[in-house]
């Protein structure tokens, strides 16, 4: 048999927008989380639905960095891909960019299957900050867009089962220590790209696991799942199992005829097979269907409310269609993490590929015609099969590498001595970052950094935290060590190692903040002001250029600081602070908004509406803030301008 299959090489060139740098202050707390259960749903749940929805949710970010240093300017960007083909279908892979499946072209009728997103516009959806929306991004860690969605995985052909090529993704997810992996490839003369995944837990503890794999659809389409029931959750946090396709009048099934934003979670019945599709009004569009493991499905809509409107513009630009999303995953929800024993793994196949299919009609009927459809183009029996044949691949050892990912998970292996076949996490990968914590573990001691600095990241995982408790008590050690022992709930012995620390630390600002921050918890608000304006002075006279890492330190520190200033009404010391700030930060749109709360305190609530006049974007908007409309609603009783408006529910909720 001749394969015909490619993989290879390319380069997109896209109006993308500069990651910069990320937040090097450790997070010390969550960002505002929109996916929580109002209490009062949890008695209604299944009972293995309730578990796992209280299964180790996720309490901190640790040790990952928040990624906000991007903005809104868009010019003309290479973006390397890799591209999988055969003579049926073209799927463009982002290795830099989490993986993401940007495109994926149907060639004989050259329909795109997919959501492309014209541009690459970061924006505050990930659970650390940077997302951007389009084509097929692959969740793992916790409830939420996973850490990895702008940032680079490893990337090297492998066999495939048919004696092809498969393209192999992996990566190491830092906020549960599970290594992962991809597996993408096209047998010779498929519509279908089949995708393998592997989740595996070397550790002794069993450990939560997430994953939900997202697909970008274009929006004017009915959405079909294999249900008649849905658990709804929308950003007034309720959840409620509600009927499928239409309850309260309205058909959801139509991703447009809701007015705003929601989560649909399919109630899927055991025996019933795993597929999601979303097909336009002339019966063509793209299905996903997997194994049965991939238990979930859901579909994603933003609603037609002007908030709805106002994001999907933002995620792209004005006069583009807008997208939903459909989704597969573990659990029934995503707002679940489902327990990984000990020193084992998960595994399942999904395809994705065209579907013909009459979509209007009544439910069952049409139900009913989709699964005809999917079982021709893809008999169950099939993907089962073709599942089977990979497993014996998932371990087969990458050959040419066509990209590389972080030094984390070689850091973990080193450690560990950890054998991982099929995910080789080499030496060589190891940098720059990864260099004090290699030292530690080779030396017992943590080093000085050379030339002052901002401090690097912090390992926060009970092994890494035991060797910073036994390691030369130095300042930084102790700040490392502090940040450790926050993130384990031990939040008096943190404090403890930081205030030992300021008594020889060369650099103050980085210990006095992380104890501004504990204060706050601890509800001493006037206390933290009072740590905030010191560290920010410390910072302002130890920084030695306007360099990136110092830009952004100033930039995250003074963010933080003017906003506890104005908590406790020490307004003349925030205005301080906003004079000592780069006045190329100043410029920044979440540095406008903290101008117009900063004028409004001062009582100058006319120069403040001027500012929103001039007009400014906050390119780091957080998905379901209502900061800008609320901030709007204190200065002036004039309707929100359309171009501030992100509401995501109901005023009156």
């Amino acid at each position: 048999m001749v394969i015909v299959t490619t993989i290879r090489r390319e380069v997109l060139t896209l109006p993308a927008a500069e990651l910069g740098p990320d937040n090097p202050l450790p997070p010390l707390r969550l960002l505002h989380e929109v996916h929580r259960i109002d209490d009062r749903d949890r008695e209604e749940l299944p009972r293995e639905m309730a578990r796992q929805v209280g299964y180790e949710r996720l309490r901190s970010l640790l040790p990952v960095r928040v990624r906000d240093g991007y903005g809104r300017t868009r010019e003309p960007r290479e973006i390397d891909t890799l591209v999988i083909e055969n003579d049926r279908l073209k799927a463009t892979v982002l290795p830099g960019l989490g993986g993401r499946v940007a495109s994926l072209l149907h060639k004989p009728t050259g329909r795109e299957l997919l959501y492309r997103n014209p541009v690459f516009q970061p924006a505050n959806f990930a659970l650390n900050g940077a997302w951007f929306s389009g084509g097929i991004e692959w969740n793992i860690g916790a409830t939420g867009h996973t850490p990895l969605s702008c940032a680079p995985l490893h990337a090297a052909r492998v066999p495939a089962p048919d004696g092809g090529e498969m393209l192999r993704l992996w990566e190491w997810d830092r906020l549960r220590d599970l290594p992962f992996q991809i597996d993408l490839w096209l047998p010779d003369g498929s519509d279908f790209l089949y995708v393998g995944v592997r989740v595996r837990n070397p550790q002794e503890r069993p450990v939560p696991t997430y994953w939900w794999s997202n697909i970008a659809v274009p929006e004017e389409c009915r959405v079909l799942a294999p249900a008649d029931e849905a658990w709804h959750f929308g950003y007034e946090r309720r959840l409620r199992r509600v009927p499928v396709p239409t309850y309260d009048g309205i058909d959801r099934t139509y991703p447009l005829n809701s007015p705003y934003a929601a989560d649909y979670f399919y109630e899927i019945d055991d025996d019933r097979r795993r597929w999601i599709a979303a097909l336009d009004a002339d019966g063509h569009g793209l299905v996903q269907t997997s194994t049965d493991v991939l238990r979930g499905r859901k579909l994603f809509v933003w609603g037609n409310g002007d908030g709805g409107r106002r994001w999907q513009e933002w995620l792209t630009e004005p006069g583009t269609g807008g997208y939903c999303e459909i989704q597969a995953g573990l659990a029934r929800t995503q707002l679940e993490h489902v327990r990984l024993e000990p020193e084992s793994e998960l595994s399942w196949l999904e395809a994705y590929g065209p579907l013909d299919a009459h979509p209007e009609g009544e439910w069952a009927a049409v139900l009913r015609g989709a699964e005809v459809r999917l079982e021709a183009a893809l008999p169950r029996a099939e993907l089962d099969a073709a599942y089977s044949a990979w497993k014996p691949y998932a371990d087969t050892e990458p050959g040419e590498v066509l990209a590389a990912g972080s030094g984390w998970g070689a850091l973990e292996v080193l450690r560990a001595d950890w054998k991982l076949p099929g995910t080789p996490f080499d030496e060589d990968t190891l940098g720059e970052e990864q260099e004090p914590w290699v030292q530690l573990l080779r030396a017992g001691s943590f080093p000085e950094p050379r030339r002052v600095r901002p401090p690097g990241q912090t390992l926060v995982a009970p092994h890494w935290r035991d060797m910073l408790e036994t390691a030369p008590a130095t300042p930084l050690t102790e700040y490392h060590l502090g940040v450790a022992q926050w993130h384990a709930g031990d939040r008096a012995q943190a404090v403890r190692s930081w205030e030992r620390a300021l008594e020889l630390a060369p650099s103050l600002w980085p210990l006095l903040r992380c104890l501004a921050v504990a204060d706050q918890e601890s509800g001493n608000h006037e206390r933290a002001a009072v740590r905030y304006a010191d560290a920010f002075d410390d910072l302002c006279h130890e920084r030695r250029d306007n360099g990136e890492s110092w830009t952004a330190a100033t930039a995250a520190l003074g963010r933080e600081t003017i906003e506890a200033l104005l908590a406790v009404g020490r307004t003349a010391q925030a205005r301080g602070v906003w004079q000592r700030l780069h006045p190329a930060t100043r410029e920044r749109g979440r540095f406008r908004l903290i101008e117009v709360g900063l004028l409004r305190a001062e009582g100058r609530d006319e120069e403040a509406l001027d500012v929103f006049r001039a007009g400014f974007e906050v390119a780091d908007l957080r998905e379901g803030a209502e900061a800008l409309g609320r901030l709007w609603s204190r200065i002036t009783d004039e309707p929100l301008p359309p171009h501030y408006d992100f509401r995501m529910r109901p005023t009156e909720s």
